[in-house]
């Protein structure tokens, strides 16, 4: 996959009162930035989290990345990043970084060291 190109990553907080008006479909692993603890800004609204994350853009290194389901590394594999893709990160936690390429997806975990210095 390639991130050259079409993404605008200028996301603001949205202004009023955030709430969800019905039942919302829990989406498939892997597409929407979204997880029960914290999701991308721009789902505000439209999805519950309990927090929101303006996200931070990075991109992928010369390896590429394999984004998996999970934090472990026999998780399954949801996709693949290539070098030079620009990524939103949204999560870092030890080795471990959960991003997407934007707020539809593909989202997922990395290993850290895959982002380009």
């Amino acid at each position: 996959m390639s991130g050259a190109g079409s993404h605008n990553h200028e996301y603001t907080v949205p202004e009023g009162a955030l709430g969800l008006k019905g039942p919302v479909e829990k989406p498939a692993p892997g597409t929407l930035a979204l997880r029960g603890d914290l999701a991308h800004i721009a789902l505000a609204g439209k999805h519950l989290a309990a927090h929101y994350v303006i996200p931070h853009v990075r991109i992928i290194g010369e390896s590429g990345a394999d984004v998996m389901e999970n934090t472990r590394d026999d998780s399954p594999i949801i996709t693949r990043f290539e070098a030079g893709t620009m990524i939103e990160v949204l999560d870092v936690a030890g080795e471990w970084i959960w991003g997407c390429l934007g707020p539809q997806g593909p989202s997922g975990y990395m290993k850290a060291h895959c982002l380009a210095d």
